[in-house]
C-alpha cells in the first residue's frame, strides 16, 4: 500500500496543473492517478481555444481588450449567478496563465508578426481565445505531461479510484481498483485533489469521452462535502448529429452560419450577435427552431451549419480536426456541404463546492481537511449559468494551479494518519467487487443496458428545456435504474481490464449524479442561463438568485438548500 504527500485523482488540465504546481512549492512525493492513460483525459478533446485578455487581435471598432471587459462578459453571460470574486481572480491571472503555457513551449498558433493568435468566441466582446488550431486541449495536455514528468511526479495509470479513505471528517487516502490486475488497492497521502471532470455521458448524445461518469462529484458527495449547481448543463449548440459529437465554437468564431430547413441564416431573430452570442442563447434559439418544425433530416431534429463560404484553405489551417472529424463520421467535406448539427450535453457549471483555493467545502461551507478538488468536477463559481467558450480551460488552469500550491501548504503541515479507515476502505471494495463478479452467473441486467436508459431519461426529461411532470417522471425512472443496477452481475469473468465491473462503480456515480440534477432543476423553478423550464419561462432574481446545494443527509437521502451569490454589483480595477 503506497504513501504520498498529495494524490492528484484525474489528469485533465486542472489535475495537472495541480500536480506542476505542487511540486513547484516544493512538496517532494506528488502522484496522479487516472483511470486512464494520462494523454487520453478528456482535455486533450478541448477544440477551440482558451481565453485570456491578452489584446494581440482588437476587438469592434479596435478596441484593446482588458481583463475587465472578460470579467464582465462572463458575468454577463452567468446570467446573475457568477461569484465575482472567482470572476476576477480567473480574469486577472488569464494572461499570466497563458505566458506561463508558453514559456513550457506550448505550440500555439501565431498571428503574421509573431505574437500569439486569438479568435472571436460567442459572448465574448473581443476575440480572446488563444488557440492551437482546433486541438488546443491537445496542445496543453501534451505540454503539461511533459512538464510533470520533468519534475519527477509519479503517475498510476489505469487505476479507478472508488472511495475515498476518511477519518472523524478528514481525507487520507483513497481505494480503487488497478484496472490491469483487477486488484483492489489502497494508496494514502496527507492530502488529496479531485479533477475528473464531468459528467455528461449520463445524456444519450453527449460530446464527453466515456471516462466522465461524475467519479469526483460523487466521491465528494459521500465524503460530506456539499454540491451546487447541478441542473446547470450546457448543452453546446453545436453536436454533429445524431452522434452529438463536438465541433467547435470556432466553426462559428471563425465565421461559420447556422441554418434552418428554410435555407434561413435564423441567428439574426434571436440575438443582434447572431451565431456569437452566448451558448444558452443559441442552444434556445436551435431548440425553438426545432420544435416549430424548421429542423432538418427525416426527423426535422437537426439544423445545419455552413462553413463553405469560408473556403477549403482556411478551413484546413483554423479547423483542420473538425473537418476531418465530419469526414470521418458523416462522411461529409464541410468546405463543400452542410453539416447536420444539433444542441449537445456538454459541461457542467455545476460540481463540487470548493473555495478559491480548492478546498472541498462543507454544506457549512467549512474547508474538508485534506481534501482539495479543480475544474469540470467543482463549482467555484466562475461560470453561473452559463458557461462562455474558451472559459473552462482557463478556469481549470488557473484554480488547478491555485489547488496544487494550496495543497502543497496543506500537506507540509498535516502527518500521515488514517491507516485504518483506508484498510476499512479497501476492504469494502473487494468485498463489493466479489459479489459484483459473483453474481455473474443468475444472468442480471446489463449494466451497459441501464447506462443506456439513463441516457435516454435524461435526455428525453431533462434536455434544453424541461418541466415539472417530466423532471418528476425522470426522478422515478433514475430511481427504478438505481434499483436495477444493484441487481446487476458481472458477465465478464476476467479480472484484468475488465469494464464492465469498472462500468458497475461508474453506473452508480452516473445514477446519483443524475438524481441530484433531477432534484435540482425540479426546485429551480425559474429559466435561467442553460436551465430551460417551460412551465417556468421566466427568470426570477427574488427567489433564485443563489446557488443551489446538495447535501448527504443523515438520512442517507440528499438534502437540498441554497447559498448566497457572491457580489451583486460591477468588477473593480
Amino acid at each position: 500500500m503506497g504513501r504520498h504527500d498529495v494524490l492528484i485523482v484525474g489528469f485533465g488540465v486542472a489535475g495537472a496543473w495541480a500536480a506542476i504546481a505542487a511540486r513547484d512549492a516544493g512538496l517532494e512525493d506528488v502522484a496522479v492517478v487516472t483511470k486512464v492513460h494520462p494523454l487520453r483525459s478528456h482535455s486533450v478533446a478541448a477544440q477551440g481555444g482558451i481565453a485570456a485578455a491578452l489584446g494581440n487581435v482588437a476587438g469592434p471598432g479596435g478596441v484593446a481588450d482588458d481583463w475587465q471587459a472578460h470579467a464582465k462578459d462572463t458575468i454577463a453571460a452567468a446570467a446573475g449567478l457568477a461569484d465575482e470574486d472567482a470572476v476576477e481572480i480567473v480574469c486577472r491571472e488569464a494572461r499570466d496563465l497563458v505566458l506561463a503555457y508558453e514559456r513550457m513551449g506550448c505550440c500555439f498558433s501565431r498571428l503574421p508578426d509573431g505574437r500569439i493568435a486569438q479568435r472571436p468566441f460567442g459572448g465574448h466582446s473581443a476575440p480572446r481565445a488563444v488557440y492551437a488550431a482546433d486541438r488546443t486541449g491537445q496542445a496543453l495536455l501534451h505540454t503539461l505531461y511533459e512538464q510533470a514528468l520533468a519534475r519527477g511526479v509519479r503517475f498510476y495509470e489505469e487505476l479507478f479510484v472508488t472511495a475515498l479513505a476518511m477519518d472523524g471528517g478528514a481525507c487520507n487516502g483513497l481505494a480503487g481498483i488497478d484496472l490491469a490486475t483487477g486488484r483492489a488497492v489502497a494508496l494514502g497521502a496527507r492530502a488529496v485533489v479531485l479533477a475528473t471532470g464531468g459528467h455528461a455521458r449520463a445524456w444519450s448524445v453527449h460530446t464527453n469521452t466515456l471516462t466522465n461518469t461524475g467519479d469526483g462529484v460523487a466521491l465528494a458527495y459521500r465524503a460530506g462535502a456539499a454540491i451546487l449547481d447541478l441542473e446547470l448543463l450546457q448543452f453546446h449548440p453545436t453536436g454533429l448529429y445524431p452522434q452529438g459529437i463536438l465541433l467547435s465554437e470556432a466553426c462559428r468564431g471563425e465565421g461559420g452560419w447556422l441554418i434552418n430547413a428554410e435555407g434561413e441564416r435564423f441567428m439574426g431573430r434571436y440575438s443582434p450577435a447572431k451565431e456569437l452570442a452566448s451558448r444558452d442563447v443559441v442552444t434556445r434559439a436551435e431548440q425553438t427552431e426545432i420544435e416549430e418544425g424548421r429542423g432538418v433530416g427525416d426527423q426535422k431534429e437537426a439544423l445545419h451549419l455552413d462553413l463553405r463560404h469560408l473556403g477549403a484553405a482556411k478551413i484546413q489551417e483554423r479547423l483542420p480536426e473538425v473537418r476531418r472529424l465530419v469526414e470521418r463520421l458523416a462522411g461529409i467535406d464541410l468546405a463543400q456541404d452542410l453539416v447536420p448539427i444539433r444542441p449537445t450535453a456538454h459541461y457542467a457549471m455545476g460540481g463540487i463546492a470548493i473555495d478559491l483555493e480548492g478546498r472541498v467545502l462543507s454544506p457549512s461551507s467549512e474547508p474538508i481537511e485534506g481534501l482539495f478538488a479543480a475544474g469540470e468536477c467543482t463549482c467555484v463559481g466562475v461560470h453561473g449559468a452559463n458557461r462562455l467558450g474558451a472559459n473552462s480551460l482557463l478556469e481549470a488552469s488557473v484554480i488547478g494551479r491555485r489547488a496544487g500550491r494550496a495543497v502543497a501548504a496543506a500537506a507540509m503541515n498535516r502527518a500521515r494518519t488514517g491507516a485504518d479507515e483506508r484498510d476499512a476502505a479497501l476492504q469494502k471494495l473487494e468485498a463489493t467487487m466479489a459479489a459484483r463478479r459473483g453474481a455473474a452467473a443468475r444472468g442480471e441486467r446489463s449494466v451497459f443496458a441501464v447506462l443506456r436508459s439513463l441516457g435516454e431519461v435524461m435526455t428525453r426529461r431533462c434536455g434544453v428545456t424541461r418541466d415539472r411532470d417530466g423532471l418528476e417522471a425522470g426522478l422515478a425512472e433514475v430511481a427504478a435504474l438505481s434499483e436495477a443496477l444493484r441487481a446487476v452481475g458481472c458477465r465478464d469473468a476476467a479480472r484484468a481490464f475488465n469494464y464492465e465491473l469498472a462500468a458497475t462503480f461508474e453506473a452508480e456515480s452516473l445514477l446519483l449524479v443524475a438524481g441530484l440534477t433531477l432534484r435540482g432543476a425540479l426546485a429551480r423553478e425559474e429559466s435561467r442561463g442553460a436551465h430551460v423550464r417551460r412551465d417556468h419561462p421566466q427568470r426570477d432574481d427574488s427567489r433564485f438568485r443563489r446557488h443551489s446545494t446538495a447535501a448527504l443527509g443523515p438520512d442517507g437521502e440528499p438534502k437540498l438548500g441554497w447559498r448566497d451569490v457572491r457580489g451583486r454589483g460591477e468588477v473593480q480595477a
